[in-house]
């Protein structure tokens, strides 16, 4: 059973990973892009720092699951100006991670009531702060906007 709640979080690597190399490499990422994206992934390094430091009830159930709603919205913030920068291939990839974020924080969940696989849940955190560091470190201090370069 666990492998199968593996799938979803090996589909949300490959898709952010090909978002973030084909896509936001090649377009470059405006501004509100390289601000907004570290907050959605921290969104979602809450939700796991959650399940990681609060013993399962069902009153920490019910903070849990308003985490994880916050993050499903929060994610889809940049929406409404992606239409105006991004191709059809990455609005797909999107869709396709914006379905696959509720099952990834459902999947948590089921991991965190069943108390299983903790090893997995700490080395998901590592990767997904990781990625978040990234993301503010090479797009906010690295990075050159296309209208700076030379």
């Amino acid at each position: 059973m666990w492998i199968l709640l593996t799938i979803p979080f090996l589909v949300q690597s490959v898709a952010i990973g090909l978002d973030e190399l084909v896509f936001h490499v090649k377009r470059g990422l405006p501004k509100w892009e390289r601000i907004g994206h570290p907050i959605d992934t921290l969104s979602v390094v809450a939700c796991f720092i959650f399940v990681l430091s609060t013993p399962y009830s069902q009153q920490a159930l019910y903070y849990y699951i308003a985490l994880a709603l916050l993050s499903c919205i929060l994610v889809t913030k940049d929406e409404f100006v992606h239409k105006h920068h991004c191709p059809a291939m990455e609005h797909w990839l999107h869709a396709l991670l914006f379905i696959n974020h509720p099952i990834i924080l459902a999947a948590l969940g089921l991991l965190w009531h069943q108390n299983l696989y903790r090893g997995f849940i700490i080395s998901q955190l590592v990767m997904i702060s990781l990625f978040c560091l990234y993301q503010i470190i090479y797009w906010n201090f690295i990075y050159v906007p296309q209208e700076n370069k030379q």
